[in-house]
């Protein structure tokens, strides 16, 4: 359980979480999404993890619906909502569905009492920066590479200003072998900023020049394909933290890419967030601020540090001790990165810096308002 003051975010608190889901459906589709409702819900009800839901109608507009979910921690829940059974799961909704929109709440006060057996409360109320950060990842096929990262290279930034509370702060995207990562920033609403930027001629170009360079097939003309290919490539940030005082001069934007052995991607995330918390107490250590984007076996960890993370690569890497390079030997799969034998110890970590670090294509920033 996190208790660092460091700490904006963090999926690995322990505490339990409330999930609300708002849904306008069509005209005419109440039978219908009620149907699938009940074919979901016992889908749901054999997730470890799932405490229970509730279904419920708008008072003022019979047309809008909330449904609401509890679990006893966010892990459980990010690993149902990031796999294919859950694309299978919600897919009937699809058709019956006008807009729909997620939000997850760590539980911090209750009345009547705390639930132990069913999990604890968020420790501490966090203070954020007013970011919320957000990952999409995918693969390009074999040999493409050079030509795909020219396309992501090439492209004129979208307008910055959503509307009068939303704004898109900044955009990297870095690449590893064949696989794409971009990582977005925004001030205020993450999916309207989302909807924003896909809906920019530039950015559609750009999407449709990838489009026959990518191993998922995906047409953006048909909302159903579209809606699949980025639900399967959102990879949500399960952790952030930031050093505190002025931000020093000359930060570099890293990514380091971190497969995970089959069914260790939660756990590999839990470990470089927990080092992540260390580091950021170290006022001597090099990484100034650090968020973790994890989605199945795959982690993703963006480092922001004053200079080239190799100048103390066993702190940048999120290691630190024997002990804990052993757990991560455990839990990476080194085959995917190039690597013989996965690290064993900390003299070894410049050897996986070297293959974890992904190329940065991109870095955009907005205009300071």
């Amino acid at each position: 359980m996190t208790t660092s003051p460091y700490t904006s975010q963090s999926a690995f608190d322990g505490s339990r979480m409330r999930v609300t889901l708002l849904v306008d459906l069509r005209e005419g589709a109440q039978q219908e999404f009620l149907d699938a409702y009940e074919q979901m819900r016992d889908r749901v009800a054999s997730v470890p993890g799932h405490l229970g839901d509730q279904l419920c109608q708008s008072l003022e507009n019979p047309s809008q619906w909330l449904i609401t979910s509890e679990w006893a921690a966010a892990p459980p829940y990010l690993a149902w909502v990031n796999s294919e059974d859950h694309l299978e799961t919600v897919k009937p909704l699809q058709s019956c569905v006008r807009d729909l929109r997620s939000m997850r709440y760590g539980i911090v006060r209750e009345t009547g009492g705390t639930r132990p057996h069913l999990g604890g409360l968020q420790p501490a109320v966090r203070v954020g920066d007013g970011v919320t950060r957000h990952a999409l990842t995918f693969t390009v096929k074999p040999g493409s590479e050079s030509k795909v990262a020219e396309i992501l290279a090439g492209y004129a930034p979208p307008q910055a200003r959503v509307d009068d509370s939303t704004r898109l702060r900044r955009t990297t995207l870095f690449m590893h072998g064949n696989r794409v990562v971009r990582t977005v920033e925004v001030e205020g609403d993450l999916m309207a900023a989302l909807r924003h930027v896909a809906r920019q001629p530039e950015v559609r170009a750009v999407e449709e020049a990838i489009n026959p360079h990518l191993e998922q097939h995906r047409d953006l003309t048909d909302p159903e394909s579209a809606r699949a290919f980025f639900a399967r490539a959102a990879m949500p940030a399960v952790h952030h933290v930031a050093r505190g005082g002025p931000e020093p001069a000359g930060l570099r934007r890293h990514a380091l890419y971190y497969p995970a052995r089959p069914g260790c991607g939660m756990a590999l995330a839990r470990l470089l967030s927990r080092q992540d918390e260390t580091a950021a107490a170290d006022p001597a250590g090099p990484v100034y601020r650090s968020t973790v984007f994890q989605r199945e076996d795959i982690v993703v960890r963006l480092i922001d540090v004053p200079g080239d993370p190799e100048t103390d690569p066993v702190m940048a890497l999120g290691i630190h001790g024997k002990r804990k390079a052993a757990v991560l030997a455990r839990l990476l799969d080194g085959a995917a990165l190039g690597l013989a034998e996965p690290p064993t110890s900390e003299r070894e970590a410049t050897r996986l810096l070297t293959h974890a670090d992904m190329t940065l294509i991109t870095d955009r920033r907005a205009a300071q308002p």
